[in-house]
């Protein structure tokens, strides 16, 4: 109990139906060997292409068996990473009437029998069946040896539509490369353009669109540009190369286009002037190369990945951390959509790998065993969850902190905090903005706030549990050095100056509203020690402040 059985797999029979919670999914195995019986769940990552892995098959390997309990007390055969969990089906054995001498001939007739299930899923839009179908006529054809130009084309050419629509498209670029034909003959016109459109497809959506562009070009030109859908694509590729060398958006477009239904951009990045760099005490950071005046653009990234509140995805759970004996809410429904785009497109792997987490892993480096991707999915959580960010807040109807918007931006991660921050971030969709508030110079260290709690205590405690720091800002260490009685009577009369502004309008303040205003401004402004907080900003102040410049116009035009 309680071990990770290293370099040993147990290989189980599944014998009972599978019970499928929202986190979690279970059923009871037999070992194949000794028949004894085992509780068999999978935690989070349980699902594959939309489908239950455990309802894939009814054999299995697991790599490394844990033994654990689970939270009912039961004993229980726990898988938290999908790539420990491999799915035998008989299919997978060796074929028998592959050692014959008619090997051409059945693998070829295997195959085609393969590609005409495949095509009736894909009528049916059951992916995942459609795509499992195609793979094995792909494996038959490469077990056998044989070359068949026409059905091998064809397997690949459809497995990446297949990948396209479930957003694999490492592998459906691949498949589209695979399926253009070597002869050039006008048989194969038609069906060349498909693959280049569809490796056009796959390469946009991984963000290469020079690439994209060059196969859209090429699907133009075997129809001599009578390919509409090859125009409009080559023209979205031209348009994602603007924004990406000139940072030239139509932001009202992209605004008018986003709904709850579409609430993703279609927009490239935009980061030139912007290196990742180490700093001096917060390890790696975001850096100018370039000086930036206030409002200036600095960054505009898409997010890595990004979950909605009103998705279903969205979810938010509770983990003890034994590290430093901590609770803490993440968001799961991301940590799981990464996880799965990784598996699906493990090109995205080293680069997200090398993000900061505490926790080490595996490290940043794509490992590949047994045809699949190895990911740590303890590794992710804690990427996650010291890179990841709340999007606007209320983006959509019924969110709230069980279901809060939640996404990652890779470049963007690095931007460290300070709460003397010298840029400030937005959202368009799942579009983050990053522009200067202070003038930068080139070379200077990018900064947001992470947290913009007025009150110390709370902005500290924010700061370590849910990023794992402590803030050492010029405004941090002044508040540091204040008694506790102090900044409780700081926090108090913040308190009151909040519930002033949301109690009294300020256009059109009488002038004894205006008064106890003023005298709210006084008692904070008599917790700060002036020479302490000589050029720093008295947090506590902005409110009522801001709701007195509204008033002092108010004034003025009574005249």
């Amino acid at each position: 109990m309680e071990t990770h059985h290293r370099g040993r797999v147990l290989r189980l029979r599944r014998e009972e139906p599978v019970v499928t919670f929202k986190a979690r999914s279970w059923t009871v195995v037999k070992d194949r060997s000794t028949d004894q019986a085992e509780r068999l769940e999978l935690v989070l990552h349980k699902s594959e292409l939309g489908d239950e892995l455990l309802e894939a098959g009814k054999s299995f390997a697991i790599k490394e068996p844990y033994f654990t309990l689970n939270d009912q007390g039961e004993a229980t055969l726990r898988v938290d990473h999908p790539s420990d969990l491999i799915v035998e089906n008989e299919s997978s054995k060796a074929d028998p009437s592959l050692m014959n001498g008619h090997v051409a001939e059945t693998a070829t007739m295997r195959a085609a029998a393969l590609k005409t299930k495949g095509n009736a899923a894909l009528k049916s839009q059951e992916l995942a069946e459609a795509h499992a179908q195609y793979t094995k006529g792909i494996q038959y054809l490469q077990d056998s040896g044989v070359t068949n130009e026409d059905i091998g084309l064809d397997l690949h050419r459809n497995r990446a539509h297949v990948n396209l629509s479930l957003q694999r498209y490492d592998e459906a670029k691949t498949d589209a490369v695979a399926a253009v034909s070597k002869t050039g003959t006008d048989k194969y016109t038609a069906l060349d353009n498909k693959a280049h459109f569809r490796a056009g497809a796959a390469a946009y959506g991984q963000g290469e669109y020079n690439e994209a562009g060059a196969f859209f070009e090429t699907a133009l030109k075997l129809l001599e540009g009578a390919d509409k859908d090859a125009k409009f694509f080559l023209r979205r590729a031209d348009q994602r190369l603007r924004e990406q060398e000139t940072g030239a958006y139509d932001f009202s477009r992209i605004k008018t286009l986003l709904s709850a239904a579409r609430p993703r951009v279609d927009a490239a990045d935009h980061y030139p002037h912007t290196v990742v760099k180490d700093t001096p005490t917060a390890g790696r950071g975001l850096f100018a190369t370039k000086d930036f005046a206030p409002g200036e653009l600095m960054l505009c990234e898409k997010a890595f990945c990004v979950v909605w509140g009103h998705e279903s995805a969205a979810w938010t759970s509770i983990a003890y951390d034994v590290r430093d004996d901590k609770i803490r809410g993440f968001p799961a429904g991301l940590r799981k959509a990464i996880v799965q785009k990784l598996r699906n497109n493990p090109s995205q792997i080293t680069k997200f790998m090398d993000l900061y987490g505490d926790y080490v892993g595996l490290g940043k480096e794509l490992i590949i065993r047994d045809g699949q991707p190895v990911i740590d999915v303890f590794q992710v959580l804690d990427i996650v969850a010291r890179n990841g960010f709340g999007l606007s807040p209320a983006a959509y109807k019924d969110e709230n902190v069980t279901n809060a918007s939640t996404g990652l931006w890779i470049h963007a991660a690095y931007t460290n905090h300070s709460c003397l921050a010298n840029s400030e971030k937005d959202f368009i969709g799942d579009m983050m903005l990053l522009r200067a508030i202070q003038p930068i110079r080139a070379g200077d260290e990018i900064t947001h706030s992470y947290d913009f709690t007025p009150d110390y205590e709370t902005r500290t405690a924010s700061l370590e549990t849910t990023w794992g720091f402590s803030c050492v800002c010029a405004l941090c260490t002044a508040e540091a050095e204040d008694a506790v009685e102090v900044r409780k009577k700081r926090q108090e009369l913040l308190e009151d100056a909040v519930k002033f502004v949301q109690g009294n309008e300020a256009k059109g303040a009488k002038r004894l509203t205006i008064v106890k205003a003023r005298r709210l401004v006084q008692a904070i402004n008599a917790t700060y020690d002036e020479q302490r907080y000589e050029g720093l900003p008295r947090t506590a102040l902005l409110g009522i402040e801001s709701w007195l410049a509204v008033a002092a116009k108010g004034m003025n035009g009574m005249r």
